[in-house]
Order: C-alpha cells, then sequence, then structure tokens
C-alpha cells in the first residue's frame, strides 16, 4: 500500500509521509510521544461537534496519532465538561478522558470571524468531523459545496439522528430517540408472558450507547474515506469525500439477524429479559450474597450455548437427564428452555459466585461475574493488559499533562480513563494527555497554523470571537 496523500499544507508545513510523520510534527505533539509510529499519525482532524456521537469519534481517531483540533464555544465549551460527576477544578472526569490527545480552541462559531477563522482552519485539515443538525455547516458556509473548491482533499464525517437526507435528517436524533426507533429498546426489556412483547418500559443502558455506537461508526468510516482518498489521488482524482453517519443506523446495525427473520418467516423478536432470544443456554442467574453485603444480590453469567459446552455444564451441575438426543442441539434446547433454566439457578442459588465461578472454568464453560466499575478497575486481566491506564491532569492549562506529570508537575493529579483499544502489535498508543482546559490551545493553534500575531490575537480576543 502506497503513503497516504495528504494536502498539500501538510506536505509543506511538516514534510511527514505516513510512516514516520508524527515524529515531525511540531513540538507540541511530540513532547509526549511513543517511540511506535502510530497508523494515522500525520493526519489532522477538526472536530466541531460537542457531547459524545463526534467528540468519541475524534478520541478514537486521536488514541491512534491523529493531529485533534478542537473547537470549542468560549466561556462554556463542550456541554460534556460538565456533566455528570465534577472533579475538584469543576471538570467531568468524563471530558477529561473523552478530550483526551486533543487540542482545545475556543472559537465563537456564531461570530463572522470565527467561522473565518474555522473555514481557514479546515482548508488545513484532512477531516472535519462535527455532529450538528443538518443544515448548520450549510448555513456557516462551512459545508463540502462551500470548501471542497479550496481543499478538494477534505473528508467530512456528519454524525446526526437520522442522517443528512431524507424526511426525518431536520428532526433533532438524540441516542435515546434513535436507540427507540432503532427497535433496539423493544427487545431490550422484561417479557410480557401474555404477549412477548414488553411488560412495562424498556431497559435503558445506564450510558449513551447510541452515542457511543455512532462514533465508531464515524471513526471506521473516516478510516475508510482516508483509504479512499488515497486511491483516489493515485488515479488523479480529487480524494474528498463525506461520510454520513446516523445514529438510527448505527444502531440498526447492531440487530443482529431480526430484519432478515422477519422478512423471511414473520418473526417479531421482542424482549427477553437477561437472556437471549433463540439461543440457549446464556443468561445471568443468581448466587448466595456475598457475607460482607447479605443484602446485595449477587449475579453471574453463563454462556454454554455451544453443544459441547452445554454438555460439560450439564455434568458440572450434576444434570445428566438433561443431556441426549433431546438437548443435543441449540434448537432443541430452545424448546426445553424453562426445564434448562431452572435447573441452572436451582444449581447457582445455593452456592457463592467464587464457587460457581471455579466450577464452570474446572469445566471449561465461559462464565463470568456481573461486576461494577470498583472489581473492574482492580481485575487482574484489566490490570495486565493495560487496560485502565492513570493519565496526569495539569493545572497549568490542561497542556501535555502527561508529559508534565513525568516531568514533575505537582500542580495537578492522575485520573484514570479506559486504555487504547484494539491493542495492535507494533504499536503502544497510550493516552498522551488529558482533556484540556478550554481554549488552552488557542493561541498555539491560531499562530503556528495561521500566522496570526500576538497583537491580532488579542483584538479577537477583545471582540469576543476567541478564548
Amino acid at each position: 500500500m502506497g503513503l497516504l496523500v495528504l494536502p498539500t499544507r501538510s506536505v509543506k508545513k511538516f514534510n511527514f509521509s505516513f510512516v514516520r510523520g508524527f515524529l515531525n510534527a511540531p513540538a507540541f505533539s511530540r513532547s509526549a510521544v511513543h517511540k511506535q509510529d502510530l497508523p494515522l499519525a500525520g493526519i489532522r482532524v477538526l472536530e466541531l461537534g460537542q457531547l459524545i456521537a463526534g467528540p468519541f469519534a475524534g478520541q478514537l481517531l486521536g488514541q491512534f496519532g491523529a493531529e485533534i483540533i478542537k473547537v470549542e464555544a468560549p466561556k462554556k465549551g463542550d456541554p460534556l465538561r460538565v456533566w455528570r460527576e465534577l472533579d475538584i477544578d469543576g471538570c467531568s472526569p468524563w471530558f477529561r478522558s473523552i478530550g483526551r490527545n486533543k487540542k482545545s480552541v475556543a472559537i465563537d462559531l456564531h461570530t463572522a470571524k470565527g467561522r473565518e477563522l474555522v473555514r481557514k482552519l479546515a482548508l488545513r485539515s484532512d477531516v472535519l468531523i462535527e455532529n450538528f443538525k443538518p443544515g448548520t455547516l450549510e448555513k456557516w458556509s462551512l459545508d463540502a459545496a462551500s470548501l471542497h473548491p479550496h481543499n478538494p482533499d477534505l473528508i467530512y464525517t456528519r454524525v446526526s439522528g437520522y442522517g443528512q437526507t431524507g424526511p426525518w435528517a431536520s428532526r433533532p436524533g438524540f441516542a435515546s430517540v434513535c436507540e427507540a426507533e432503532s427497535g433496539f429498546r423493544f427487545i431490550n426489556g422484561i417479557p410480557d408472558p401474555d404477549t412477548g412483547g414488553l411488560s412495562g418500559p424498556p431497559v435503558r443502558p445506564n450510558i449513551s450507547l447510541g452515542d457511543s455506537v455512532a462514533g465508531l461508526h464515524a471513526a471506521f468510516g473516516t478510516v475508510l474515506a482516508l483509504l479512499q482518498r488515497q486511491r483516489k489521488k493515485e488515479k488523479g482524482q480529487a480524494g474528498g469525500t463525506t461520510v454520513d453517519v446516523s445514529i438510527l443506523e448505527s444502531m440498526l446495525n447492531l440487530m443482529e439477524g431480526i430484519i432478515p427473520a422477519y422478512d423471511r418467516i414473520g418473526a417479531v423478536r421482542g424482549p427477553s429479559g437477561s437472556s437471549v432470544t433463540g439461543i440457549v443456554p446464556t443468561n445471568a442467574y443468581a448466587c448466595l450474597p456475598a457475607p460482607s453485603s447479605p443484602n446485595t444480590p449477587v449475579y453471574i453469567v453463563i454462556g454454554a450455548n455451544g453443544d459441547s459446552l452445554y454438555t460439560r455444564l450439564m455434568a458440572a451441575i450434576d444434570a445428566p437427564h438433561l443431556t441426549g438426543p433431546a438437548y443435543a442441539q441449540n434448537h432443541q434446547r430452545v424448546a426445553h428452555q424453562a426445564e434448562i433454566e431452572a435447573a441452572i439457578t436451582a444449581w447457582t442459588r445455593v452456592r457463592t459466585a467464587e464457587e460457581v465461578e471455579a466450577r464452570m472454568s474446572e469445566a471449561r464453560v465461559p462464565v463470568g461475574r456481573v461486576v461494577s466499575v470498583r472489581e473492574i478497575v482492580e481485575g487482574e486481566q484489566v490490570r495486565a493488559r493495560g487496560a485502565v491506564q492513570d493519565v496526569w491532569v495539569s493545572q497549568r492549562g490542561g497542556r501535555d499533562g502527561a508529559a508534565e506529570g513525568r516531568d514533575g508537575d505537582e500542580g495537578g493529579w492522575h485520573v484514570k480513563m479506559p486504555g487504547t483499544f484494539p491493542q495492535m502489535e507494533g504499536c503502544d498508543p497510550q493516552p498522551r494527555w488529558a482533556g484540556p482546559d478550554l481554549g488552552a490551545h488557542t493561541d498555539e493553534v491560531l499562530m503556528d497554523e495561521l500566522g496570526l500575531s500576538a497583537q491580532e490575537i488579542a483584538r479577537l480576543r477583545e471582540e469576543g470571537v476567541i478564548a
């Protein structure tokens, strides 16, 4: 595969190739760089989104080496900065995680001068990520039709509730609503024994699932667009394109065989509680409470839907009467689901989670406890693989906190956050710094990338265009 072809600004200013680019990037980016070259080194992403979906895509791209310039509104910044629990400095630890490896530039997009600054940054970028309501970039003259004549290789990654086209495009689309309209919420709850539908409201996962799933699709689509751009450039064509990500469609992409099964046999999958329709046995089973918390239920998940796994499970729980030809394959076990589940439940509920886990492990049956974040952070597998990282948050502006922490900066603290996934051989993309303070890189980016003087920046700040 050849090198990724970058806009002219990249080649002239930084003189990097796809392989060696990150080491030749500006000093700020190099200060905490790891020796390994990262896959997206040399790619500049202008992130205009806020909250979760767009910024999560930016986080994923930044973890693998892309330079992320995050544009935030002056004074308040990304609303995620003050969502949920707040740290001692008034900033959400969640933002410190999702904003990792990003440069924060505070520009007011509601001003003409602010939009002009963003336009100039976009002309020097490879990717623009946004998750505004469709039509917003067009209103600001920051859309592809406005910028592609000046940067024909710019990739637009656009995230919205329902996509950029169609009769619902203009509707506000929050993840919770799109989860419902994708069918996900209908299958996620307790079934009514009479109707097969929901018994009461659906159960919502206690995370912003639709936003994160859309962010994953956006990051994946961006990488595909970069590969497509390379092939276009090899043919002498402009490489710019638009990646249109819908939260509704991203959730629909998770729905496995629900649509084809409905189409071919008229099956309407309903909720299934803690099990999964048509696969037996796989469920969460109650165990004896821990002595230290006698009133707290303890659950363990057993997955033994493979034929040989099922046989080993039945032997482990002393239920050989539930084996043989009538139980040999999954479709046969589905017909006997009630008695199989009852037997497993009767066995687990008189044993501790430790006893169940030990017996299942001995029988080579997949098993895992239902745990809270406390057990996750201290888990031996998580710790062994570095799946949770300690990242330094500096009180000196939030710039490159990882490096400052190593250099003995006492004005800050560490925050734990998920590491970088997937893990890749020969690549060690550890978090380089935590999400920065609002506008921590405004002056640096405007001076280094747009050539503004200190006097021009001071004037823009006085006018409220930047912060």
